[in-house]
């Protein structure tokens, strides 16, 4: 290995970075491959090809806004997760959420 690093100038140093670098790079794809290899034979042994097994999940779809700012009809809300700022400034004013329903 490398005796005393402190020793190699800037240059030196971001030489071997490149070096080490592109070694990691090159390690990595062939542990992907390997691996990769050992899960399509894992996949087969079971009756499957790879791609079965990892298939992308279906995409969610998108859920429709039920709330808009009246200041803003750009701020929507679908009704999930946390209130926006502006939907708590809203109803603190006074205001009930069904009159945000779009």
């Amino acid at each position: 290995m490398l005796e005393n690093i402190n020793d190699y100038s800037l240059e030196d140093l971001k030489k071997i970075k490149k070096q080490v670098d592109q070694a990691i790079n090159t390690y990595k794809s062939r542990a992907m491959a390997n691996a990769r290899k050992e899960l399509e034979k894992t996949a087969k042994s079971l009756g499957f090809s790879l791609s079965e097994i990892v298939a992308i999940a279906p995409v969610k779809s998108k859920v429709a806004a039920k709330y808009a700012n009246p200041e803003d009809p750009s701020q929507t809300w679908t009704g999930r997760g946390r209130k926006p700022r502006w939907v708590e400034a809203f109803i603190q004013k006074g205001n009930t959420l069904k009159d945000l329903e779009i």
